[in-house]
């Protein structure tokens, strides 16, 4: 029998601003009012947005302290709830996750939930010394879902200067290469074809920001507008930050979608999330090209919705980088010839930070309402391929309730491995990447094991050691560590 406490999405909206010049820069507060409008009006019914009871927004880049209660007043339900997130990228299904539990067992009948990002517009006005305007939004949300987290970095990272994900991701990449006996030219034109892949869907997306043709040469060749940032990713392999995007979903009852007139070809249905964080952080994590938490997490998702791979429709895998994608696809086993990706990904479909996803569930919807009986898949992925939550949706009603699991009793279970921040003596570099500083090797990151298989980091500055890293295969190398800046390859 069909639960009337059903959660359903019923609206979807998604903003692009894509600005010439800063007096056409919009504040994230406007965009996401722009989204939630855009929402209301994909229900299909007029003036529902004043019986929301909850609004909730991803958090992001900008000062507001809570805006949600700022657009709780502007849609005329002053009295909803506001709900906070915290930092990351797999916060859009974790709200996802709460707000139907909350549908499904709290009463919570109709809810908002938005975010968007001015990265686009921030950045010019950063390069222009111009302070762009925020309308304050003061105060505390009600509640901000989430748990306390730990650092995204661990301090043998921060030693070393690795603070940034265009730092280990690639590390990521460069193991699985190694791990699948690639030379570098086959791997260049493998993870070039798969984001070329991302390219092509991106252009069947109208909510994408980048509309144009790329072809896996022009992705995986360092050009004028193409620069290397690290190795072996040119910027082209790497999420787009430079965007001006908003999205809001409309997410309510069955029997108050029905109360409110909201046609049923209108409804999407989650039907379970399964969270969970991968060892913190890449300095412990057991290797570089698989991750323990997407195995245990997917497994158990598919086994909630009585999915198999073969019967996703539609697919949509993190993608601030090439190597989230391959270990997902890996760990899923998903074919990387099909599309992994319902927006084009960050790097095409737009990388508005924290609320990428909140994109691409968007855009999921509007894809699932045009397949009758087809199922889709979302990961979220936060940090550094650590914090992982992961939903499934279908377009027709679910066999059972929503539900939501936490698996992370079982990930903490898996090997870990020992990080040591002080090491001297011989070593085998397990993986590593040069970043650059324009057209230029500036500093290698590497990561070794040590004879007893612990990890250490070490970095490099020597420009021999760089330009051949470049072109010659680093893994599985012996080296000599006598310091954390003095590094000698053996052979």
């Amino acid at each position: 029998m069909f639960n009337p406490r059903t959660p359903v999405l019923v609206g979807v909206g998604q903003v692009l601003n894509r600005l010439e010049t800063l007096e056409e820069a919009k504040e994230p507060l406007e965009m996401m009012m722009d989204a939630i409008l855009m929402a209301e009006k994909d229900t299909g019914v007029d003036k529902l947005l004043a019986q929301a009871q909850s609004v909730r927004v991803v958090r992001g880049m900008w000062g507001y302290k809570n805006p949600a209660k700022l657009l709780a007043e502007r849609i005329g339900a002053s009295g909803a709830e506001s709900v906070g997130t915290l930092i990351g990228g797999n916060q859009n299904q974790v709200v996802i996750n709460e707000t139907a539990s909350a549908i499904l067992n709290k009463g919570l009948d109709l809810a908002v939930i938005t975010g968007a990002e001015n990265g686009k517009s921030a950045g010019k006005a950063r390069r222009a010394g111009i302070a762009l305007a925020e309308t304050p939004a003061p105060g505390n949300y009600d509640r901000v879902i989430g748990a306390e987290q730990q650092p995204e970095h661990h301090e043998f990272e921060r030693a070393r200067g690795i603070m940034r994900a265009i730092q280990i991701y690639p590390m990521y990449d460069n193991a699985i290469r190694q791990a699948r006996g690639e030379s570098i030219n086959q791997h260049a034109e493998r993870v070039s074809a798969l984001w070329s892949r991302f390219n092509d869907v991106g252009q069947r997306n109208p909510s994408a920001w980048v509309q144009h043709n790329m072809t896996a040469e022009e992705i995986r060749t360092p050009s004028e507008t193409n620069r290397r940032i690290s190795f072996p990713y040119t910027k082209f392999m790497n999420a787009n930050m430079s965007v001006d995007m908003g999205a809001a979903l409309i997410m309510c009852s069955a029997s108050k979608a029905n109360s409110l007139g909201i046609a049923k070809d209108r409804w999407i249905y989650p039907y379970a999330g399964v969270v969970g964080y991968d060892h913190f952080s890449a300095s412990v994590r057991d290797n570089f090209y698989s991750s323990p938490g997407i195995r245990v997490i997917g497994r158990r998702l598919l086994e909630l919705t009585d999915t198999t791979v073969d019967e996703l429709d539609f697919v949509d895998l993190y993608s601030c980088f090439p190597s989230a994608v391959q270990i997902a696809a890996e760990e899923y086993g998903l074919d990387e010839n099909r599309d992994l990706t319902v927006t084009g990904g960050l790097t095409f479909g737009g990388g508005p930070l924290n609320n990428y996803v909140m994109h691409s569930i968007a855009r999921t919807v509007e894809l699932l309402r045009e397949k009758k009986g087809a199922r889709a898949l979302i990961t979220a992925n936060g940090g550094n391929l650590y914090k992982h939550a992961h939903g499934i949706y279908g377009s027709e009603p679910p066999n059972r309730d929503f539900s939501v699991e936490n698996v992370q009793a079982e990930i903490d279970a898996l090997p870990s491995r020992e990080c040591l921040s002080e090491f001297a003596g011989d070593a085998t570099i397990e993986s590593y990447t040069v970043m650059f500083n324009g057209d230029e090797p500036a500093i290698g990151h590497v990561a070794c094991r040590t004879a007893n298989d612990a990890r250490t980091w070490v970095n490099t500055a020597d420009p021999d050691i760089m330009n051949a890293m470049l072109v010659e295969e680093f893994c599985s190398r012996p080296v000599r560590i006598k310091g954390p800046d003095q590094l000698t390859v053996l052979r």
